[in-house]
């Protein structure tokens, strides 16, 4: 099963935002992270892109098998059915979500503290310093 670690933020909600994925293979190896700057979102939109992305990468990677692993709760209570997607903005998002996961033959989600995504975290603030040209707010 290939992991793929995900997170999005916002300096201020909504404001400049930004996601942040790593995808690893079954044997934990690194295969491709990305972080990129969204412009002006929310913390749940640059969640949901963060997702969507990684998912994508996962299937050009031919991956088969996916564990989801994020620190937004809402993400993945929403993802799994638990959660009813209240929020307009969001249906869209994760709509196409869905999409992307159902290419899968099976896709699990695991929700963690943010000390268990750093990488995932540490792309996001990357990228939001490049653009903004400061230091992450730590």
């Amino acid at each position: 099963m290939w992991t793929l670690r995900c997170d999005g933020g916002s300096r201020g909600n909504p404001g400049p935002g930004a996601f942040g994925f790593v995808l690893s293979d079954p044997e934990g190896r690194e295969r491709e992270a990305k972080g990129e700057y969204l412009g002006t979102v929310t913390n749940n939109v640059a969640e949901y892109r963060a997702l969507i992305a990684g998912l994508e990468a996962a299937g050009r990677h031919g991956a088969r098998s996916v564990r989801v692993v994020m620190d937004s709760e809402l993400v993945i209570r929403q993802m799994t059915g638990e959660y009813r997607v209240k929020n307009e903005g969001l249906k869209p998002l994760h709509a196409e979500a869905r999409r992307k996961a159902a290419a899968f033959a099976d896709v699990s989600y695991q929700s963690v503290g943010r000390e268990a995504n750093e990488r995932a975290d540490r792309l996001v603030n990357e990228a939001l310093d490049k653009v903004m040209g400061t230091e992450s707010p730590r």
